[in-house]
């Protein structure tokens, strides 16, 4: 995967770069999550508040949060779903590139 992604906006790198930082942050909105899903795979809401999403090979299947951010557990595995999509190059790539600036 590269790191050139012009289906990616500049808010749905800073979203993706969020669910890779460490320490991790607290305050990833949901809405932000969703976005970034649909912009990098398919997303299917189920009647019972949750989302089927794939991305790549990866499935996963997602419950909207009760408040607006997404918890600790939801950022691992959307870490997971996204690094096995290769996304972890990417973020690599986007860190690098902000170092250099």
């Amino acid at each position: 995967m590269t790191s050139e992604l012009p289906h990616l906006s500049g808010h749905h790198r800073d979203t993706l770069l969020q669910i890779f930082q460490h320490p991790t942050s607290y305050n990833i909105e949901w809405h932000d999550v969703l976005s970034l899903l649909e912009a990098t795979g398919t997303v299917e809401q189920e009647h019972d508040g949750k989302y089927d999403v794939r991305i790549g090979d990866e499935v996963e299947v997602i419950t909207k949060p009760k408040h607006k951010d997404i918890d600790v557990p939801q950022i691992v595995d959307l870490r997971r779903i996204f690094t096995a999509a290769g996304y972890d190059a990417v973020v690599k790539d986007m860190e690098a590139k902000g170092k250099e600036d």
